[in-house]
């Protein structure tokens, strides 16, 4: 069965390899995977996105996102969502963003919904949607246990990434990476702390949004932070991202909040290339304790980790990322979903992963 599926952005984050958005390369993943299998894509973001199928593009506010670019985007989402519902014939509907419940299509169309943030930042309401034929997944079995016990989340389907893409280096170079959104609750001032009190370079990757609690983490704190041992290299992606990875000594994620899934660890172990994270959320289901890197608790206890790094397994850390991570396991799983939708509406709850 040859499917039609578009897949719609978080209404203010473009996609492309660089975004630091774990949301926009599941979706680009999602899209390319799509069309390599012979299906139909259509993806729904920002203006300036790039991706494989036909990209309908939203123009948003590119100023300070306070709530007012939020209203406006959630606004033109709705109404360029609704105008391609109009124009194509639409399989199902595929919604990645945290605010997706501001432009539910209301169009009778099946629509699948992704929960790539933690639960409790979802407004209430929006998890207990009564709009019919609509399925909640999560990423993890750490964020589905965090669902509160009256809402329903239809399966868990975790986040997978091209393998392909990911390869190791010939050797490694004598630096530690963090990788991501640069904002407070990422907690990148504690991957600098530790990796100075380890005495190795760090090398800080990743995109400052426009939100003002951001700019201020940034300017306020990293920025301040940064030295000839600590230096921020900006957003990267493709194969820069892959030789970064590659070539460190371990990969440090020191989130101060429950990830719900963390694919720049599944990246890095793709790379061959060890995690040192906090031991929270679903990092205790990607991260297997002295295999494929270390879990934390303390700043000192991720500098230890740092210098211990070399003990890990670079051939467990790939064989890991290939047996449970790989895009092709996620696409299959999201495909009998999609079909699932259109199949039987009453389909009963699918086993969780």
């Amino acid at each position: 069965m040859c499917l039609t599926v578009l897949s719609v952005s978080y209404s203010l984050a473009i996609v492309s390899e660089n975004t630091a958005g774990g949301a926009e390369h599941v979706l680009a993943t999602l899209d390319e995977a799509l069309i390599r299998r012979g299906h139909r894509s259509l993806v729904l973001a920002p203006e300036g996105s790039r991706c494989r199928g036909l990209l309908v593009p939203v123009q948003i506010p590119f100023h300070t996102l306070d709530e007012n670019a939020k209203r406006e985007a959630h606004r033109r989402f709705k109404q360029i969502l609704d105008r391609t519902l109009a124009r194509y014939r639409i399989d199902v509907v595929h919604m990645h963003g945290l605010d997706f419940f501001e432009y539910l299509p209301d169009a009778d169309v099946p629509v699948v919904v992704s929960l790539h943030l933690p639960p409790a930042w979802y407004p209430p309401s929006a998890l207990r949607t009564s709009r019919p034929n609509t399925k909640l997944v999560c990423v993890s079995r750490a964020q589905a246990r965090t669902v509160p016990h009256d809402i329903r989340v239809d399966c868990v389907i975790p986040n997978g990434i091209d393998l392909r893409r990911f390869r190791p280096a010939g050797r490694k170079g004598n630096y530690v990476v963090a990788i991501g959104r640069i904002c407070p609750e990422k907690g990148f001032h504690l991957a600098v702390e530790a990796a100075e009190r380890a005495r190795i370079k760090l090398v800080l990757a990743g995109t400052v949004f426009d939100y003002r609690e951001h700019r201020e983490y940034f300017n306020s704190v990293i920025q301040r932070m940064l030295t000839e041992h600590a230096r921020f290299v900006g957003p990267i992606g493709g194969a820069q991202k892959s030789h970064l990875l590659a070539g460190a000594q371990c990969v440090l994620v020191p989130s101060l909040v429950p990830e719900t899934s963390t694919l720049v660890a599944i990246e890095a172990m793709a790379c061959r290339t060890p995690v040192v994270a906090w031991s929270s959320g679903a990092l205790p289901e990607i991260v297997r304790q002295g295999k494929t890197g270390f879990l934390v608790n303390t700043v000192e206890e991720m500098a230890a980790a740092i210098t211990r790094a070399d003990s890990i397994s670079s051939e467990v850390c790939r064989g890991e990322a290939e047996e449970r991570f790989s895009a092709e396991a996620m696409v299959d799983q999201y495909l009998d979903l999609y079909r699932s939708l259109l199949t039987s509406p009453s389909t009963p709850e699918l086993q969780a992963a």
